[in-house]
């Protein structure tokens, strides 16, 4: 008899595993589509990526059992913003009353986990190709097929950077201090502590005008941590660089739908319809490190809505459209903050320079408002 699937959810990374899980604990059928998660494919393994992830997010995924180890999450006690004048913020999680900031998270170990609460729960499928099912979730990442096969139009803006990831050891510890530094020609250099709290190794997010990102990859890994240690200003002294380099170009993108019936068009109603999520659905600019917290933030609102659907089906377009109308709302300042940032910190005009950095020192003097921004990225609004 054939295997009925209430939904397929197509796109097995952080963001897929996490709606399986949150949609299988309301007792939902789930297939998921991907590789086949086996013990040997599931162990962590070398990888560049590094997530700040917030209260809101660690809380969700240990609610599924699924974070990392202290190891591989380094709390982040402090974050130091510096201009490329004198301007610069700081945000201190004592100052805050909390813990940590944020938590940096080796993105390997993360997956490990994910797939591993995914084997143990009888709810979720892994089957290797898209199956019918009532609702299907789009989870594929910014370069996702299933958005384009369903003719979804994703308005893109690329920006002239492009990102440059990759780990170095320090040979002074990190101090659980994130970093960031925004160059005068436009680049953007972050520093993410890694190894827990007594670490002295950095994942590093540098986004550089595109034309610097060929040169800076052919560097010897001698000339690149040196490169890397100059930008840095040598916080964390001399540099060494410990991983291979990733590379993608910058975009911000909105999908002008994020639901819809899977027959459009026909004079019945449909009985299934399909959601984005995650990077599918909308992408940012990396400075504010929030892309995976807004990933995360799609696919707990869009459980939620689900399991308050009363009587209706999952497939319900009322029900699909309350969650995009919510994460569009949500997310529209965000993208803006993080657009504008970007466009003022790549202009290179003296007075536009003097400009920026005299708001940075403005903002760190700004009490409520600078309280209220540490709050929004932290995941904790009260």
């Amino acid at each position: 008899m054939a295997q009925t699937f209430d939904v397929c959810i197509r796109g097995s990374g952080i963001v897929g595993r996490t709606l399986a899980l949150l949609l299988a604990r309301d007792r939902l059928r789930v297939a998921l589509v991907g590789p086949s998660d086996t013990p040997s494919s599931a162990e962590p393994h070398e990888d560049v990526r590094a997530y700040a992830l917030n209260a809101t997010s660690r809380g969700l995924l240990q609610s599924l059992r699924a974070w990392p180890d202290a190891r591989h999450a380094t709390p982040v006690a402090r974050m130091e913003i510096q201009g490329d004048q004198d301007g610069s913020v700081h945000f201190d999680a004592a100052a805050q009353g909390v813990d940590a900031l944020a938590w940096i998270v080796d993105v390997p170990a993360l997956e490990a986990r994910l797939a591993e609460a995914v084997r143990y729960q009888p709810q979720v499928e892994l089957v290797s190709s898209p199956v019918p099912a009532t609702l299907t979730a789009v989870c594929e990442g910014r370069a996702s097929r299933t958005r384009d096969e369903f003719g979804v139009e994703f308005a893109t803006t690329p920006y002239a950077q492009q990102a440059i990831a990759a780990r170095l050891h320090c040979t002074l510890p990190h101090g659980q201090i994130a970093r960031q530094w925004f160059q005068a020609d436009g680049s953007i250099l972050a520093f993410l502590p890694l190894g827990g709290e007594q670490g002295n190794s950095v994942a590093i997010v540098w986004s550089v005008p595109q034309e610097q990102a060929p040169q800076l990859l052919a560097l010897e890994p001698e000339a690149f941590a040196q490169r890397v240690q100059e930008a840095s200003h040598g916080a964390l002294g001399a540099l060494e660089l410990a991983s291979s380099r990733a590379a993608w170009p910058l975009q911000q993108a909105w999908a002008n739908h994020w639901c819809g019936s899977l027959h459009a068009g026909s004079t019945t109603p449909s009985t299934h319809s399909w959601v984005l999520a995650g990077d599918a659905a909308h992408n940012v600019h990396p400075l504010a490190g929030q892309g995976l917290n807004l990933g995360l933030a799609d696919v707990q609102a869009l459980a939620r809505t689900l399991m308050e659907r009363d009587w209706r089906s999952i497939a319900d377009l009322r029900l699909l459209r309350r969650y995009e109308r919510e994460r569009k709302a949500a997310l529209l300042p965000m993208g803006l903050a993080m657009d504008g940032l970007q466009q003022l910190f790549a202009r290179r005009e003296a007075p536009l320079q003097a400009l920026r950095n005299w708001g940075l020192k403005g903002f760190e003097r700004s009490g409520l408002l600078k309280e209220w921004t540490a709050r929004q990225a932290m995941g904790t609004t009260h």
